[in-house]
């Protein structure tokens, strides 16, 4: 029986001494449980999402702060240099409710520099809307204005080279609906078949659309020849330009004045005969030869054996000295543009750094005060140095941990693998 009273007494000796050491840590955990009440119970939404963003962080660096001091406490009697470890613990209290300050001052300049970049891209934005809408109004204008300005500019012939083509297109045009007829007995006659071909029409018309550019290209070529004054080089000129007329009044021309023939018989009375048809389509050759070169193909068939034989059109139409600083302008129009782009994509680069370092700098100056109380309580010595000015002071933490000495060296590394 006193053995057993003895037993009782010494039970309930540690537990008192075991409720007296555990003093420091009880009260932490009521506390942990009232604070996990207030943020599982919220009001509202917007309660909730206040409560997590504003006071989650700074709640957790709390709790993590007394459970390292009050842990401690129990190791004070084991420390060497028990004033530095209390000096640098309370330093570190310091440097929590100066991380907790900070959070809330980053939070809020987070707030601020994205509702002003929001400002300046709502601004830029319509910026860009209202000089749209100017160019918009003034494109019209100013389209007048460059066609204006290039027409009176000395330089390449377009209109001329435009209406050339045109009118060889018109002429081709014409003689393809005259010759049709003449083209599908000869071909019937020579195949033996009832129809022609439907791609006999397109062919002939090419065919034609090209001999009539040749025309146009031997008058460039005999009026080279006399502005260089080359006696034999006129003569061949004027003979093949003889042949050329020749073909086209025979072959083309003709068939024209054939199908007005019986319109100038009925009106007049007269006779007509072969002499009359080739007089009249030699005549009608060279008037509208005549008419079209000095009008406008003079100047727009330089241009257009340019384009053919792949030879610079400046320099064919005589206009390079002008032309030459449009086509400079004109090769580096990309530039511009490109270079913007570029500008572009690097501000775009340098705004998401900024915006990642506002977001996540005030919470790793929480989650550090954190980490140094667990230093502290295993080192004696705090890790980071409070508070981060940018976020490259947190990015490499092998180097920091070589700064406080708490990595083994290379050599020491080599042996513990080797043991």
């Amino acid at each position: 029986m006193f053995k057993q009273q003895i037993s009782d007494v010494s039970t309930e000796q540690w537990q008192e001494i075991l409720r007296i050491l555990l003093v420091p840590l009880v009260w932490i955990l009521p506390l942990q449980k009232s604070i996990l009440n207030f943020f599982l119970h919220s009001s509202s939404v917007w309660a909730a999402i206040g409560k997590y963003l504003f006071l989650f962080f700074p709640v957790l660096l709390l709790l993590g702060a007394v459970w390292c001091t009050q842990l401690s406490i129990y190791t004070l009697p084991f420390r060497s240099r028990r004033v530095n470890f209390v000096s640098t613990l309370l330093l570190a209290w310091w440097d929590a409710a100066r991380a907790v300050w900070l959070f809330w001052v980053g939070l809020f300049r987070l707030v601020i520099v994205v509702l002003g970049w929001i400002f300046s891209v709502l601004r830029l934005a319509v910026k860009f809307v209202v000089v749209a809408l100017k160019n918009i109004l003034a494109a019209p204008f100013a389209m007048t204005g460059r066609m204006t300005k290039s027409f009176f500019r000395p330089g390449v012939p377009w209109i001329a080279f435009l209406i050339l083509v045109f009118w060889c297109m018109l002429e081709s045009g014409i003689f393809t609906f005259v010759l049709m007829p003449t083209i599908s007995e000869v071909l019937m006659d020579i195949v033996g078949t009832e129809q022609v071909s439907p791609f006999t029409m397109p062919l002939l018309y090419v065919f034609l659309l090209i001999l009539i550019m040749g025309s146009f290209a031997a008058l460039q070529a005999l009026a080279e020849a006399i502005r260089t004054k080359k006696v034999k080089l006129i003569v061949q000129m004027v003979i093949i330009e003889l042949i050329v007329m020749g073909f086209e009044v025979m072959f083309l021309y003709r068939e024209l004045v054939d199908a007005i023939t019986p319109w100038v018989v009925q009106q007049t009375g007269m006779r007509v005969g072969i002499f009359f048809t080739l007089s009249v389509a030699s005549f009608g050759w060279i008037a509208i030869r005549g008419m079209t070169w000095f009008l406008f193909a003079q100047y727009g068939t330089p241009p257009l054996l340019a384009l053919i034989s792949r030879r610079p059109v400046e320099q064919a139409a005589g206009g390079a000295r002008e032309a030459a600083p449009e086509a400079a302008e004109l090769s580096r129009w990309w530039q511009t543009p490109l270079q913007d782009f570029k500008n572009e994509i690097d501000w775009l680069h340098r705004k998401f750094n900024e915006l990642l370092e506002f977001l996540t700098l005030p919470i790793l100056q929480v989650l550090a005060a954190i980490l140094n109380f667990c230093m502290i309580l295993l080192t004696a010595r705090p890790v980071f140095n409070l508070p981060f000015k940018a976020l490259k002071d947190v990015m490499d933490t092998r180097e920091i941990l070589f700064k406080r000495h708490l990595a083994p060296e290379k050599g020491d590394e080599s042996d513990a693998e080797m043991l």
